[in-house]
């Protein structure tokens, strides 16, 4: 048995193992209408130090003492007769029990609908959070929702909760969750009774709204499917409430929601292109103007699930039942042959800057006695940061290839899988950038600190962002369009200007200057500046425009001041535009991608005097 105790009203479900369900009435209707208040302490009902909360809304103090009792009991009244009720149907006492509740209860809330529902006489119940239950009632409805997808729920009852889920392999987690008591029927009764009390109060003295409380209540629904109907009203004519009056009420209602699900779906880091659908449930998700509202806000059309009311309980009768379902995997694509190449150029680059900066180290000596070396720290380097690179690259490609050729879902899809190979690239290349640095000063006889400082500081602030990135990948909230491994090509045009620019400025510095050929050799000094700077635009710099325009001045500097002692500021200048590389890669694509421009809110409701910082 499943139980959805709203704050109006109480749905229930029997289950049984096959697969067939009843939805359980009370007096021949689904819901079983819940009282929110009884008198206590000797004070009457109506006052408001009376009022007991409703079961789904218990107040921060109502868990102890007299007004902790009196909470209990409210709220255990409506399970108690839908236990009653149930043992009447199934012949015996049900063992198994859910109960709906809010995703934003915390656990004194939890703890509380537990001790109501031991209150009751029920056994202990499995707790299940609505838009959880939702999904759930969804997958078994034939709603395709692969691993790894989102969807936003808009749960709309006596107020308003919006979440946002993302389907794993095991499950439903929920990403974000925002509620307004505020936005929901309670404050459409609210509007439509001030309405039809002043409507009224040509008529004789004004009613309160305690008082026409279940007569608003019943014309609410009925407005759903007619223009007008006549409400009674107690010690006075009946009025008459039209659909312009329900209207009325509805709308700033309608546009809450449609904010509380633009927030949610900002807080969870997602844009409205992520998601796969956005469904309204829960007893006021047919008010008119709230669909209308959630599409021209967000971009998106909302589907209203038939039966709204009882969605919550069918899906938590279902919520954890075996072979339901069908589990989808998210196509993951296969990262191409070229992406190779995003390996292969970085490496051999690595490669070749390392080979030539070891054999074309200058020993000075005196007497067949070595006591110095001139070493280009620059291209040590910019050996080590594409060393970095080419691990990152490796990494990345074969987390995706793994998670592509994967035969199950698992429990990890492609952004965890590429995690684990971003964190291991990063322990490969800080490693082979250390090896770089031992292997030189063993080579050249050199203490090893100097060669430690000019490997691994430069590439530093690369590996923060790859561990950042990681992470990001790791949460698995977004997939970027083509794959993570499109994402973290490393930039290869940039690395082969860089890597002939600097073995051009290694050659200068280091040939032979023959007469005949001096000119020759601070030219190809001078290119190699000049193709150095012009890396640097390309992995900062991605419009062609700018790139244009900022690669002329900045390669124009670099080839200038090319020398023995700015070799290595070049090389370090590199290793920090491949950190920007990675950081742009991080902010622009991942933290903060483009938002998904909403539809501009229609005229009707611009005429209704609201807009989107409005509401109530």
């Amino acid at each position: 048995m499943s139980i959805d105790c709203g704050s109006a009203g109480t749905q229930a479900v029997l289950a049984w193992a096959d697969g067939s369900a009843h939805v359980m009435s009370f007096d021949g209707n689904p819901a079983l209408h819940t009282t929110s208040s009884i008198p206590a302490n000797g004070q009457a009902a109506g006052q408001p130090a009376a009022s007991i909360p409703r079961p789904r809304h218990p107040l921060e103090d109502a868990t102890a003492g007299d007004a902790g009792d009196d909470a209990l009991e409210v709220a255990a009244s409506p399970l108690r007769r839908v236990a009653a009720e149930a043992e009447r149907v199934v012949g015996q006492p049900v063992r198994d029990v859910r109960v709906v509740v809010p995703a934003g209860w915390g656990p004194r809330r939890r703890t509380w609908m537990r001790q109501v529902a031991h209150r009751a006489g029920l056994p202990q119940p499995r707790l299940v959070e609505a838009p959880v239950a939702v999904a759930e009632y969804l997958l078994t409805t034939g709603v395709r929702m692969p691993v790894g997808a989102f969807l936003v729920v808009c749960d709309v009852g006596a107020g308003a909760e919006v979440t946002v889920l993302r389907r794993g392999p095991a499950g439903f987690e929920v990403l974000a969750t925002l509620a307004d008591a505020t936005a929901g029927g309670t404050a459409v009764d609210h509007a439509l009774a001030d309405a039809l009390i002043a409507a009224s109060m040509g008529q004789g003295q004004g009613a309160s709204r305690a008082s026409v409380a279940d007569s608003v209540r019943v014309a609410k629904e009925a407005l759903v499917s007619h223009p007008a109907v006549t409400v009674p009203l107690p010690d006075r004519p009946p009025v008459v409430a039209n659909s312009a009056m329900l209207d009325e009420a509805a709308r700033p209602v309608a546009w809450r929601v449609a904010q509380l699900t633009q927030e949610t779906v900002a807080a969870a880091e997602l844009t409205v292109g992520d998601v796969a659908g956005i469904y309204c449930v829960g007893g006021s998700a047919q008010l008119p103007h709230l669909a209308a509202a959630i599409a021209e806000l967000t971009g998106t059309a909302p589907v209203v699930v038939p039966e709204p009311g009882l969605v919550a309980a069918q899906g938590a009768a279902n919520a954890g039942a075996v072979g339901t379902v069908t589990v989808e995997r998210v196509e993951v694509p296969v990262p191409p042959v070229h992406r190779a190449a995003a390996i292969a150029v970085p490496g051999f680059a690595s490669l070749a800057l390392i080979w030539q900066c070891l054999l074309t180290a200058e020993r000075r000596e005196t007497l067949n006695v070595y006591y110095s070396v001139s070493l280009n720290w620059g291209e040590l380097t910019m050996a080590a940061a594409t060393a970095l690179l080419a691990c990152l690259a490796a990494g990345t490609v074969l987390g995706s290839l793994i998670a592509a050729r994967s035969p199950t879902p698992g429990t990890r899809t492609e952004g965890g899988r590429v995690s684990v190979g971003i964190l291991a690239a990063v322990s490969l290349g800080a490693a082979i950038a250390g090896l770089y640095a031992v292997m030189s000063s063993q080579y050249l006889g050199m203490p090893v600190g100097p060669h430690l400082r000019w490997a691994l500081w430069p590439i530093a602030p690369v590996s923060v962002m790859a561990v950042a990135m990681a992470v990001i990948a790791a949460r698995q909230w977004r997939a970027p369009h083509g794959g993570w491994s499109a994402l973290l090509a490393a930039p290869t045009g940039s690395i082969v200007a860089a890597t002939l620019g600097m073995g051009l400025i290694q050659y200068s510095l280091t040939a032979d200057r023959w007469p005949q050929r001096i000119l020759w050799i601070d030219l190809a000094g001078r290119v190699g500046g000049l193709l150095l700077g012009i890396a640097v635009v390309m992995a900062v710099v991605t419009p062609l425009v700018f790139r244009l325009i900022l690669a002329a001045p900045l390669g124009v500097i670099a080839a200038a001041i090319v020398s023995e002692r700015a070799a290595g500021m070049l090389g370090v200048i590199y290793a920090i535009a491949v950190a920007v590389w990675w950081a742009t890669r991080l902010w622009s694509r991942i933290l903060r991608p483009a938002p998904t421009t909403p539809t501009t809110p229609s005229t009707g409701l611009a005429q209704a005097g609201m807009s989107p910082g409005g509401g109530e």
